[in-house]
């Protein structure tokens, strides 16, 4: 049986500090047949002009229109039976792309198939780089198995799952990845493994990154409701529950001030959030010690409050607003 080719496609916005590690990455891959096709999606920081030194198929649109139309573009140009995502923010290890190709032959029903980044980041990260690279890679690491939810930064789809799912929803930012996956994994079974590796470099402002989580979450509120359920792997009932204590416990703050008695609802709910996701706390504690958990803590109950808070407006909103309701239903061509 001769070996598929693999189609890799990299989505590429403003990449420039690493596009060329990401690139480097998969020329270095141990599979032969692969091609690459980097997306430029209207970039303003000479990233295209790195990537035009590698034997790339580079492609330049000219007007923003955000990862899923790139990833759509890049599956358009592509010839290969697996398309191998990647996000220019990472690098892959050599064996990535031959071990998405081993795990499709040996379950020929898979759809998809995505890897986790590992616990130790691209660069020298500042503490909320460190947090964030931990966070994303316990979560992750601790859902292997069967999904629901996609991680098209690091995985390889089928081309025919693919167009069976059809493509990427290019009205949806910042849930478009979710929204892709209910449909795949409603056709085929889709597996999260450690078998696909790599190395990210992620958000390291605190800023940005409760913004993210505000939006995200506010976006899911509908994607819930049309469901009917959370994404199977990461969103856990004691997840759940660690969210809401954890934006209780920043919530709270004020009542110390306002009462004496409300000096303990911060550390109680914040305790109660601890306990409903131990394993990670353990696990932070055994990478990097008391005085580092210590601060992922408070981190994480600012991701918490940010997400919670998310959650809310995305209600108040769904109430609101028929438009939003609506927001996952087909319109038409998605592409």
């Amino acid at each position: 049986m001769s070996e598929p080719l693999v189609s890799v496609v990299v989505p590429m916005y403003n990449d420039r500090p690493t596009i060329d590690l990401c690139l480097r990455s998969v020329r270095e891959q141990t599979y032969p047949h692969i091609e690459v096709i980097v997306v430029d999606d209207a970039s303003t920081d000479g990233c295209a002009e790195i990537a035009a030194t590698h034997p790339v198929q580079l492609v330049r649109v000219p007007e923003n229109g955000g990862p899923g139309s790139s990833r759509n573009e890049g599956v358009r140009r592509s010839k290969g039976e697996i398309v191998f995502f990647l996000d220019a923010d990472l690098t892959m290890h050599p064996e990535a792309v031959a071990q998405a190709v081993a795990l499709f032959d040996e379950n020929p029903t898979y759809g998809a198939v995505f890897g986790i980044p590992d616990k130790e980041p691209l660069f020298e990260e500042p503490l909320v780089g460190q947090y964030r690279i931990l966070q994303y890679h316990y979560w992750r690491k601790s859902a292997e198995g069967l999904v629901s939810g996609g991680f098209y930064a690091l995985g390889a789809v089928r081309r025919s799952a693919f167009m069976e799912a059809g493509w990427f929803n290019t009205a949806l930012r910042q849930t478009e990845e979710i929204d892709h996956a209910e449909r795949l994994a409603a056709r085929w079974p889709m597996l999260l493994t450690s078998r696909i590796r790599g190395r990210l470099s992620d958000e390291n402002r605190m800023r940005p990154l409760l913004r993210k989580a505000f939006v995200r979450s506010r976006l899911r509120v509908p994607f819930y409701f049309d469901r009917g359920r959370a994404m199977q792997g990461m969103e856990t009932g004691g997840r759940a529950v660690a969210s809401a204590l954890g934006g209780l416990a920043v919530a709270a703050l004020p009542l110390g001030l306002l009462h004496p008695a409300g000096c303990a609802v911060t550390p109680a709910a914040l305790a109660g959030s601890v306990l409903a996701d131990l394993g990670q706390y353990r696990f932070v504690l055994r990478e990097r010690g008391p005085l580092f958990t210590a601060f992922f803590t408070g981190a994480q109950a600012l991701v918490n409050t940010a997400v919670m808070a998310g959650l809310a407006t995305g209600l108040a909103q769904y109430a609101a607003s028929a438009r939003f309701r609506r927001m996952y239903e087909p319109r038409g061509s998605l592409a």
